[in-house]
């Protein structure tokens, strides 16, 4: 009899343990729409200080960015220099003078949240130390500091399990108590959609973008993608997207060289995409375009839509893609994406016009006796309604975004 209650309470306590080490992942809703921020990689590389952290966490706030929804403020590589005599990993202390405690006290002092960067692998994309091995000092490290965002990459990981490893850090992060949105850049190597619902916040699709709108940036041994090859490689993920876990085409090139045209575009299909809005320019230099871009209330409510369903490609005519997105309160937002060099004219047919998602079941129509009022994004302003035909002539490299919304009528008395 006491074999067989030892036994049982030998069970019990099994059980509790495996339960408890699976449910000991990322901690839930932190990332309910998509997080939206900067990072310092695409236009700074290396070249980072504490220095060009706290004036762009003051840029952030003074472009109005801030207002707009951008929180995140994130160092990316060649911030840690070092690990002490215990194995805890060391600021630069040239680049970063008064520690990073300070510079998160700073930013927190913004009303913004701060990020950092790790890698899974001995070290860094840029050689400097990683988490392998480390993992629950640096996630102690990061509690510490007050970091509330990790950008996690894939570098030297020779003979590591992504699942893995990128469990082992999630674990980390919850023991060591401090709330952390975990971003998984592992570049969709090992289909991190199948797996990183219940570790991460948000896992990168495909590997690195380059400042272009239309190429592939060759290595050697690796390649970079502009944006339409990024957009193009999204095809099929969009069902393991939603809130709190998000497909990640990488950080926004918006204000780094492409042309006007281009960048709204780019940072359109971001949004219809559901896609973190990462920042990667100089904040503190920007033009009055790329903000414009940037800070585009409207086109970010798209991408902030608490349904949080990733929008989907439902046509192509002529070099001209029609994306669609359904939105809360039975609305949508309908995107006309030009990927061709000249402009392209369309024309849309309401009458005609019938699609059903079948990922969430949501079904816009206007054939019927429903009237729609139309609202161009970029315009900021109402162009019409379903009642007769949409006719535009849509830039190169450029793009028509539209929100569709059933007209309201007078109710008889």
């Amino acid at each position: 009899i006491r074999m067989k209650k030892l036994n049982s309470i030998l069970v019990i306590i099994i059980s509790t343990l495996i339960v408890s080490s699976v449910s000991a992942q990322k901690f839930e809703g932190l990332a309910k729409t998509p997080p939206m921020g900067w990072n310092s990689w695409n236009k700074f590389g290396c070249n980072v200080s504490e220095k060009l952290i706290m004036e762009t966490a003051d840029a952030m706030v003074a472009s109005g960015m801030k207002d707009a929804g951008y929180q995140y403020v994130v160092i990316d590589d060649c911030w840690q220099i070092a690990r002490d005599s215990l194995g805890f990993i060391v600021a630069d202390p040239q680049r970063f003078p008064s520690g990073i405690k300070a510079l998160a006290d700073y930013i927190h002092s913004k009303g913004l949240k701060f990020g950092i960067y790790s890698c899974a692998g001995d070290r860094t994309c840029a050689g400097r130390p990683g988490s392998r091995g480390h993992e629950y000092q640096d996630a102690l490290m990061y509690a510490k500091w007050g970091v509330d965002y990790l950008k996690y990459d894939w570098c030297s990981t020779e003979n590591l399990n992504a699942f893995g490893a990128y469990t082992t850090m999630s674990r980390a992060i919850r023991e060591a108590g401090r709330p952390i949105v975990f971003s998984i850049c592992e570049w969709g190597s090992n289909q991190p959609w199948l797996w990183g619902k219940e570790v991460g916040h948000l896992w990168r699709t495909t590997g690195d973008i380059y400042n272009c709108f239309d190429c592939i940036q060759d290595y050697g041994s690796w390649k970079s993608w502009g944006a339409m090859q990024i957009l193009d490689l999204q095809e099929g993920l969009r069902q393991y997207a939603g809130p709190d876990h998000w497909n990640d085409p990488d950080m926004l090139e918006v204000g780094n060289g492409m042309s006007n045209n281009e960048e709204r575009a780019h940072f359109s299909m971001w949004a219809m995409l559901a896609a973190p809005l990462i920042a990667g320019n100089d904040l503190r230099n920007m033009d009055p375009q790329t903000l414009n871009v940037l800070t585009n209330k409207e086109v970010i409510a798209i991408n902030q839509d608490s349904l949080g369903i990733q929008g989907f490609r439902y046509a192509i005519n002529d070099s001209v893609e029609t994306w669609m997105k359904p939105l809360v309160n039975n609305e949508w937002a309908i995107f006309y994406l030009n990927r061709s060099k000249s402009p392209k004219n369309i024309t849309v047919d309401w009458k005609n016009f019938s699609v059903k998602d079948d990922l969430s079941g949501k079904t816009f129509d206007t054939t019927g006796r429903n009237v729609f009022v139309i609202r161009d994004l970029w315009l900021k302003k109402e162009i019409g309604d379903t009642k007769k035909n949409l006719s535009a002539t849509i830039p190169p490299h450029d793009i028509l975004c539209l929100q569709i919304k059933q007209k309201q009528t007078k109710s008889s008395k």
